[in-house]
């Protein structure tokens, strides 16, 4: 009896130890599991946190980007408070427009005329130039945009109408027709907002339409650029069709004279051929008298005289 129990009790331990030792092998294999998923863990923390250090530099160097851009606008609006920088612009913007439309032989710029003004630019139509100055009264509008009742507003709009038709009158001293212009010219307002504010103005227009004087923007000077392209190919093509009839009025003229020649060769070759057929003729009477005379017999031929006969002893 006591060897059963001290078998049983045996069992038991060994079960006891068996399963202990089972159980520390699955706790160190679910460590290790755990010790490894923490690790992955960890990595992607650290790649992520890496990424997101990454990027907030990049952000960083953009934020720099942007900033420097805010300082360049600002400098260049400073920039731009001054007449004649803003000037400037305007003859560049008027330059690169016409540059990107018309091919160069059709524009000059700063044209000179005799008194010695040059305007910024003209464009060539036949044989007459289109006179082109830049303006831009940026500073009074701006001060329109800036007001805040209507009735500063009315009073700036004012000033604005005045400097405009100021502008207006310094381009009118480009139209002379005596140097080939045409009887108008066209202000260049470089900016579209600064255009539509002096075209709104009725007396702006009227005193466009009295001083021959037309104001364009970018848009609008664009879309006359491209008429100007349509007549310029209109010219080309009209002076193209010139030159085709001169060539068929000179090839007329060839071809008169070789129908003269033609005429002259044909009434010779006629004149030959008439007189080939007579001598053929002739040549064919003549060719049967020979046969006649050649079938008369001896018998037939007349006797000589003895006379004849002696004298020729």
């Amino acid at each position: 009896m006591e060897i059963v129990i001290i078998i049983l009790l045996l069992i038991l331990v060994g079960f006891f130890l068996w399963d202990r030792f089972r159980g520390k092998k699955r706790l160190k294999e679910q460590g290790d599991a755990l010790s490894k998923a923490v690790g992955e863990r960890i990595d992607g923390t650290i790649k992520v946190f890496g990424e997101l250090q990454k990027g907030m530099g990049e952000l960083t160097e953009k934020t720099k980007v942007i900033e420097e851009a805010g300082k360049n606008i600002l400098t260049l609006q400073e920039i731009l408070q001054a007449p004649k920088p803003r000037g400037g612009l305007g003859e560049l913007l008027l330059e690169r427009l016409l540059a990107d439309t018309l091919p160069r032989k059709f524009y000059d710029l700063q044209h000179k005329f005799r008194s010695g003004e040059a305007v910024d630019a003209v464009v060539r139509i036949g044989g007459n130039l289109v006179p082109i100055d830049a303006k831009f009264p940026l500073e009074d509008f701006e001060r329109i945009v800036a007001a805040e009742s209507e009735k500063e507003k009315e009073n700036l709009r004012k000033d604005f109408t005045r400097v405009v038709k100021k502008h207006i009158d310094n381009v009118t001293k480009y139209i002379l027709p005596d140097e080939n212009t045409f009887d108008f010219a066209l202000m260049y307002v470089p900016a579209e907002n600064v255009y539509y504010e002096a075209i709104l103005q009725s007396e702006i227009c009227s005193y466009c339409l009295q001083k021959k004087v037309f104001l364009v923007s970018p848009n609008s000077f664009y879309a006359y650029l491209q008429a100007i392209v349509l007549g310029l190919k209109g010219l080309r093509i009209e002076r193209d069709t010139q030159e085709i009839l001169g060539r068929l009025q000179r090839l007329q003229a060839d071809f008169n004279a070789f129908q003269q020649d033609y005429d002259t060769l044909g009434g010779h070759i006629y004149k030959a051929a008439k007189k080939y057929e007579e001598a053929s003729a002739k040549l064919t009477r003549l060719g049967d008298r020979l046969e006649l005379a050649g079938g008369v017999s001896a018998e037939k031929l007349p006797e000589a005289s003895t006379s004849v006969l002696d004298e020729d002893k």
